[in-house]
């Protein structure tokens, strides 16, 4: 079923035929089987195991009476069954006179195929039982290993050894006491993490708590591996057990007082303890999530909006890798970012319809394993995840800028988005670039898509690209108050582990050397552009030096080219751009730089190849966008016919191209080869002269070979368009200007090119004077006197060997000579022959 209201979707695990209403969930193994019981005709109790994989049950065992089953467990191979019960309540053991018997029983039944019973436990304290679960895959094992968790505060490891008899029959070898070691003493609280068969459990100390785990391996050897401080004060010392099997009973027997603590890891290293104690003030509540991994913790304490007296406030709390899910039912769903909790902009706080979630409306919840919700007063299990259909909508209606924040990096980063959510997402952005204020969506875009594309390549790469454009965030989520505290990291004991505690190790690291500044910044590479353009004097280092960058640029274009056979909707990779190909192989250089420094193991080709994929991900990104926009607004190569004006589409799209321009060039960001002749073309049909010229004059608009030599040559010289000519023109970089000139013949552009040679000459003269007449230029000698003068100060000065324009050889002294008559003839309005 589907929570239509949430952004969370949960899946309902039917487990039995039977009669549902007496049937709840006592236990989850391992490999995902699920132990329930029912109560039979006859007022029997019966255990069952469902399968996930193949949608089956099995039934294990029956009790011939009515049982208050507590806990129960089954061993991998399914041939030993542990089970905890009370026998009587305390009012039946007076009533019945039964003071000699114990309150609780735990059995060890033998059910391949069922045959002997051993009393385990017989105490008047609850007991609760759970198997070890040897690695998949392993081959089937003589002996099983049970965890015995006690209410006097200790937990204890049987090792039971099995043999096989005739007919297949499984029985219990050691008829004697079965041997046993102490795992833990002198607990208040313990949870198991049935997944990685770790057990985390709390002890008080003086004012605080300490926080241990024991991981059991394979070898049938455990050991401690943690152990963090927590500054958590109890003021109840009964023992709280978590995925210790699901006592509904005792799953709603919350006091005021109660512990209410759960760890949560995640697949990238996490390690968060989620804690809240129920409040006795009627209209707030408060939890806490200590980021371990991290080295602080963020308490959180909401006003709720209604309350009701008899309305049971816990705060529950579940596992969804990327993010910790803090849920009140009724009140608010809080999803918090695990792997980015610094700023609060990338956690997302839902209330009213937007936190209701139908089908979880009871505070007896539970996240027993990664991505699913045990609803332990209907006896029911869920898989959750988070809509992206419902994630897109909350992002469409958002009005706060925290809010369209945390919706666009969950749906970039958590929900892996398919190809129809990003085209959703971006044009999303092309509709709301002016409503985010505190950020820029194009940037987010960006970061977070090469982030998630590229993180899970390599480990540690988290660590070391960037995975947001903001440096801090000052807004406040309404109605909650967040306080931020620094806590002792953890300390690990642990020798040649990988996996999980590998990873969380790591973070540790990182958090010790300052982790912020490990992430690669933009300022690097702009730190190169100022040191290039110094170099650029220094002319044979400098060679060898672009030579190296561009061929850095050949490479990530040369890369970008296989993935993409497609013919291009958009006019783009058709050009050469060498200011873009000089930004991509910087960025080529710098990030490999940044990786070698921190990524030695990984190798230098692996690097190479992760920094070829990064820039050119980065160019197939904004071309991406532009693809989108571009059959959004049903655009075609129209946009480089400059006859006519450009429609409102076009300059929709302009807009968008600009917006991208001001995003990438904030981060320091290469484009694609063609963008801004692309962008130049669509300003030329859509802006007007003056606002065009004013674009060009601050850097929004970029004067392309391109894009200058199609105008130059496809319009006619009406009054109107030598206008648009002579102000692009004058514009134009020295360099691009003596390859296109000459493409306008026009006396106006003949004119400005002479005047322009002959300043470059008279710069390129200095102090020196003529020391010798030349001869006149034309065949005819021109009877002015200033003009000759000038003729042979510049012809001099060619002799020398001084020519600005190498390669045109027709711009020399004849051609200013010429320039200048046809000038004065024009302005007199005389005729020149």
């Amino acid at each position: 079923m589907v929570a239509t209201s949430s952004l969370a979707t949960y899946s309902h695990r039917q487990y039995t035929s039977e009669n549902s209403s007496a049937l709840y969930v006592v236990n989850v193994e391992r490999n995902g089987k699920i132990i329930y019981t029912w109560k039979g005709n006859q007022r029997d109790t019966h255990i069952g195991l469902y399968d996930l994989q193949t949608k089956e049950n099995e039934h294990l065992y029956m009790f011939e009476r009515d049982l208050r089953i507590i806990s129960c467990t089954v061993n991998s191979e399914r041939t030993l069954l542990a089970v905890s019960f009370r026998q009587y309540t305390e009012e039946e053991r007076v009533s019945q006179l039964l003071q000699s018997v114990s309150k609780y029983l735990t059995l060890l039944i033998e059910i391949h195929p069922v045959n002997n019973v051993r009393v385990l436990k017989a105490v008047d304290s609850c007991v609760r039982v759970q198997f070890l679960y040897p690695v998949e895959g392993r081959n089937t094992s003589t002996e099983s290993r049970l965890l015995l968790v006690s209410e006097d505060k200790y937990i204890e490891q049987f090792d039971i050894c099995v043999v096989v008899e005739e007919e297949h029959k499984v029985v219990i070898q050691n008829s004697g006491q079965l041997p046993r070691a102490r795992v833990a003493d002198d607990l208040i609280w313990a949870q198991w993490d049935m997944t990685e068969q770790r057990l985390f459990y709390v002890v008080p100390k003086e004012s605080r708590c300490t926080l241990k785990c024991v991981q059991f391996y394979p070898d049938e050897n455990f050991n401690s591996i943690l152990e963090s401080h927590l500054d958590i004060s109890v003021n109840d010392t009964r023992v709280k057990l978590v995925n210790f099997g699901y006592d509904d009973c005792q799953d709603q027997d919350v006091t005021s007082k109660s512990l209410n603590l759960q760890v949560f890891t995640s697949k990238a290293g996490g390690l968060c303890v989620c804690c809240s104690l129920a409040s006795d003030i009627p209209d707030e509540i408060t939890y806490s999530i200590y980021f371990l991994h991290k080295g602080y913790s963020k308490t959180f304490t909401v006003s709720l909006e209604r309350t009701e007296s008899h309305q049971l406030k816990e705060v529950a709390f579940l596992n969804l890798d990327y993010y910790v899910a803090a849920y009140l039912p009724g009140q608010f769903l809080h999803l918090l970012n695990i792997q980015h909790p610094d700023l609060l902009c990338y956690s997302l706080f839902l209330t009213g319809e937007d936190a209701r979630i139908d089908t979880l409306q009871n505070c007896s919840i539970r996240s027993p394993l990664m991505s699913t919700v045990l609803d332990g007063c209907v006896g029911r299990m869920y898989a959750v995840s988070i809509s992206d259909s419902a994630l897109l909508q909350f992002l469409q209606k958002s009005k706060r800028d925290s809010e369209r924040l945390a919706a666009l990096h969950c749906a970039l980063l958590c929900v892996r988005s398919t190809a129809d959510l990003e085209t959703k997402i971006i044009w999303w952005i092309s509709e709301n670039l002016s409503t985010c204020h505190s950020f820029d969506p194009i940037q987010e875009f960006i970061i977070a898509s090469l982030y998630s594309r590229m993180c899970s390549e390599t480990h540690n790469l988290d660590k070391l690209l960037p995975y947001t454009s903001l440096l801090d965030w000052i807004g406040v989520i309404p109605g909650v108050v967040c306080t931020t505290d620094i806590i002792s990291l953890p300390v690990l004991e642990f020798q040649n582990s990988k996996g999980f505690w590998e990873k969380l190790n790591s973070n540790l690291e990182s958090v010790k050397y300052a982790e912020p500044h490990l992430h690669y910044h933009s300022n690097v590479l702009r730190r190169e552009w100022r040191t290039l353009s110094e170099e650029q004097k220094e002319e044979r280092r400098t060679t060898t030096y672009l030579r190296n960058i561009f061929e850095n640029a050949k490479k990530v274009l040369s890369h970008l080219d296989t993935w993409d056979s497609e013919e291009r909707l958009v006019p783009l990779f058709q050009e050469e751009d060498h200011q873009q190909q000089l930004l991509m192989g910087l960025m080529v250089a710098q990030l490999k730089d940044h990786l070698m420094r921190h990524l030695q193991y990984v190798g230098k080709k692996k690097i190479d190849q992760i920094v070829l994929d990064y820039v050119a991900n980065l160019l197939n990104l904004v071309h991406r966008i532009m693809k989108e926009v571009w059959k959004r607004y049903r655009l075609h190569s129209c946009v480089f016919c400059f006859e006519e004006r450009g429609s409102a589409a076009e300059f929709a799209v302009f807009h968008i191209m600009s917006r991208i321009l001001e995003a990438t060039n904030g981060m320091c960001m290469p484009l694609p080869p063609g963008f801004h002749t692309l962008h130049l073309g669509l300003g030329v049909r859509c802006l007007p002269l003056h606002t065009l010229l004013h674009y060009i004059d601050n850097g929004v608009l970029h004067l392309t070979e391109t894009c200058v030599r199609k105008l130059l040559k496809d319009l006619d010289d009406t009054e109107k368009n030598e206008k648009l000519k002579f102000s692009i023109v004058t514009r134009l970089p020295e360099a691009l200007g003596q390859k296109v000139r000459q493409l306008w013949n026009h006396p106006i552009n003949a004119n400005f090119i002479a005047r322009k040679y002959v300043k470059l000459l008279l710069e390129r003269l200095g102090s020196r004077q003529c020391s010798r007449p030349i001869s006149e230029r034309l065949p005819v000698p021109v009877e002015f006197l200033p003009l000759n003068y000038l003729t042979n100060m510049l012809a001099e000065i060619e002799n020398q060997g001084v020519h600005p324009y190498e390669k045109q050889d027709h711009v020399n002294v004849r051609f200013v000579e010429e320039a200048a008559l046809k000038h004065t003839m024009m302005l007199l309005g005389l005729k020149y022959s």
